[in-house]
């Protein structure tokens, strides 16, 4: 908003719609601000420390936002006696001031604010840690059980806080760390209370002691890499290397090659070779592992000695053109790098195809989990030998299954799915032995009920990796395969290729900054038209009406729609942007037969409502017809997207005039029953997930919240023997 007062273009001629806008965009901020700022004096009325820097910085904001709304209120200029009147046209540069001034203090307070989060989390970690070496220490199952039920609410509060900070973050990179985190703190909760649980029935076994310390120390673990993400620290000052791997080698080491084409001096023959070298040295993961079979051992190898070959060639040519640059010799060297890259695509094909095709293999041939159960039923018949035997097949199925995340880490393709595969490595690490020692406890007690729960979860777990395995290893063949695009956390968006015959004939493109500049008045106007709807359909008092949540749909739809035309959002391409479109027009369409509905319950008003739902059912017609069209080009493709975006303006204004037609109807039917009721001051969350009205809510992460919540509630019926 503020972008778009400060490249508001002076016009000798303005018109009241223009003067309209500009004063609707100019309130709208500094109700905005007025909003942010409510929050920021919260914040620091309950955070001391900080409550002087805060206050300041809000005090700025407001005045600030005021300042902007004073210099846009542009609805008195047709009035003669108001020449003396400052505003956006006399006076720009006070816009662009208290713009400047408005965004340092909004970047002020939200600086602070993080500050308090992160002290949040950090102070909530170390309740966590404080009540654990309480629990490590505890010798009765009555204290055992209160302390317990401490932890277990302290652990839901650190649930949440870490859950909205992952959401918050970035970094793709550190978001799937965080989530590694969490996921370890979800699943080590529950075995922190069995394997404690197990230690204190039998205190003299050392395999359970040994359990336990385990779950302690991964936990402790799982905290600290929290706090580091959070703070973004690491101990002792130290960087973190993260291990390199086969894709990322080759797709760095291409990128240098293909840069010869543009300059033939920035980098030495020497670089070159090193990244080779080190590419290959990776390859001897695939090629000595015992998993890996004959006949990819030697296509690896294979391409590995061609790699070498065609790198020697294109440094001969390249040193060539280096010294006389022929038109031959530049030929020359487009065919050398052509071919590098083509050799470095096989090798990547290749270790993909290794890696792959392995863990499909031991993915299906472990899905029966007969060694674990058999690790069942001989602990509790507490033959030892038998378990010894099977403690030994488990071992190799753990060696099996870490070097599969070993060798998926390096085809994986993006750093989230490496850091992912990092983490089932070590969880398969780590539950192996857990698994072992928990079926030794139970088989030394085998009539102990403890002991047969605790291996139970244990093996949950491992179990549990191996589902999520598969999840992994489709993820990682999508990235290969270029699907990645397809998998969107928006519901509302149908599948590319499903719905719609044209697709694949088009390629998906995103606004560049020219065109987002051009269509920014358009994407404003539908903004302001969705908070238009959102204050009408506040005003319901059945929120559940049928008309009220299609209106909230196409609203929540149409600002997506306004974020893509910013850059911003969750529709990242035009085609996301069309499949949008397509899905806004079938839910007006849906809206317009809840209105015939209506129609048939209703005596006053009745043709113009169906005049209203006729017209409706018409714009959303036109509009899909436009999203469905082909467009072939840049041109094409803009002009369509802002027909599209124009023409969900239009639907959108005629369902501000609907709304409340149609609660008056209502109330007038209702005969004082009253279906209104007071907006509420400011909305809390004001995120917008564009989902279908009949598509399922998306599963919020908060790892187990519900399930520790009800553990902890249930914590009374503990065994107290």
């Amino acid at each position: 908003q503020i972008t778009t007062l400060i490249n508001h273009k002076d016009k000798p001629k303005r018109s009241d719609k223009t003067l309209q806008a500009i004063q609707r965009v100019g309130q709208a901020v500094n109700l905005a601000v007025g909003r942010f700022v409510t929050v920021g004096e919260a914040i620091a009325n309950e955070n001391h420390e900080l409550k002087e820097e805060m206050s300041v910085a809000c005090i700025e904001a407001r005045r600030a936002g005021e300042t902007i709304a004073q210099l846009t209120d542009v609805a008195s200029l047709d009035h003669p006696e108001s020449d003396s009147h400052i505003t956006i046209f006399t006076d720009k540069t006070g816009v662009v001031k208290a713009a400047r001034l408005l965004l340092s203090s909004v970047t002020k307070v939200l600086v602070l604010a993080d500050r308090i989060v992160i002290k949040q989390i950090i102070t909530s970690r170390n309740k966590v840690l404080a009540t654990m070496d309480q629990l490590e220490k505890v010798s009765s199952f009555q204290e055992f059980v209160q302390i317990f039920s401490q932890f277990g609410n302290e652990m839901v509060e650190f649930a949440h806080l870490t859950g909205d900070r992952q959401n918050d973050l970035k970094d793709e990179k550190k978001k799937a760390r965080m989530a590694a985190s969490r996921a370890v703190l979800e699943k080590c909760t529950m075995m922190l209370l069995t394997a404690s649980k197990t230690c204190l029935r039998h205190p003299d076994c050392e395999s359970a002691r040994i359990n336990k310390d385990g779950v302690f120390h991964r936990m402790r673990l799982a905290l600290e890499q929290v706090i580091e993400i959070v703070t973004d620290s690491r101990p002792n000052g130290e960087n973190e290397m993260a291990p390199i791997s086969i894709y990322s080698g080759i797709r760095e080491f291409k990128n240098k090659v293909e840069g010869l084409r543009e300059n033939l001096y920035f980098l030495s023959k020497e670089n070159l070779s090193t990244m080779l070298e080190v590419i290959l040295e990776h390859t001897e993961d695939f090629t000595d592992s015992a998993y890996t079979s004959h006949e990819h051992r030697e296509h690896i190898l294979e391409l590995s000695k061609q790699a070498k070959m065609e790198l020697e060639q294109l440094v001969s040519v390249w040193m060539q053109a280096q010294n006389q640059k022929t038109k031959d010799l530049m030929e020359d060297l487009e065919v050398a790098i052509l071919k590098t890259c083509q050799c470095m695509n096989d090798l990547k094909r290749e270790v993909h195809s290794a890696a792959t095709s392995l863990a499909a293999d031991l993915l299906k041939y472990h899905t029966d989990h007969m060694v674990l159960k058999a690790l069942k039923i001989t602990g509790v018949e507490g033959n030892l030998e038998a378990v010894a035997e099977y403690t030994c097949k488990l071992s190799e199925q753990k060696e099996q299954l870490v070097e599969m995340c070993r060798l998926l880490r390096h085809v994986s393709g993006t750093e989230p799915l490496e850091i992912t595969c990092i983490h089932a490595e070590d969880t398969f690490q780590v539950t192996g032995p857990q698994i072992i020692s928990a079926a030794e406890t139970l088989a030394l007690h085998p009539s102990s009920k403890i002991a047969k729960e605790n291996l139970e979860v244990f093996c949950e777990a491992w179990e549990s990796q191996l589902s999520d395995m598969s999840l992994l290893l489709r993820e990682i063949n999508d990235v290969f395969e270029g699907r990645r695009g397809e998998k969107r956390v928006y519901l509302s968006l149908p599948r590319p290729g499903k719905h719609n015959a044209n697709l694949k004939a088009l390629k998906p493109v995103k606004l560049d900054t020219e065109e987002q500049a051009k269509i920014a008045k358009l994407g404003l106007e539908l903004h302001l038209l969705t908070s238009d709807v959102d204050s009408e359909t506040e005003k319901w008092e059945d929120q559940e009406n049928e008309i009220v949540q299609h209106g909230q749909g196409m609203s929540s739809m149409a600002y997506s729609m306004y974020l893509f035309t910013r850059g911003e959002g969750l529709l990242k391409t035009t085609q996301d942007l069309f499949h949008q479109a397509e899905i806004f027009a079938t839910e007006g369409t849906k809206l317009a037969s809840a209105l015939h509905a209506l129609s048939d319950q209703v005596h006053d008003d009745k043709p113009s409502l169906l005049l209203e739902a006729e017209k409706l059912i018409s714009m959303c017609k036109q509009l899909q017809i436009t999203a469905k069209a082909s467009a072939q080009g840049k041109s094409a493709t803009f002009t369509k997207v802002d027909a599209c975006i124009l023409k969900t303006r239009n639907v959108m204004t005629l369902l501000c005039q609907l709304l409340p037609l149609c609660c008056k109807l209502l109330r007038k039917t209702k005969a004082g029953n009253g279906c209104l009721k007071p907006a509420p001051p400011w909305k809390e969350d004001r995120i917008r997930t564009a989902t279908n009205a009949r598509t399922p809510e998306r599963r919020v992460d908060t790892f187990g919240i519900k399930s520790l919540e009800n553990h902890v509630t249930n914590m009374t019926f503990l065994e107290s023997k």
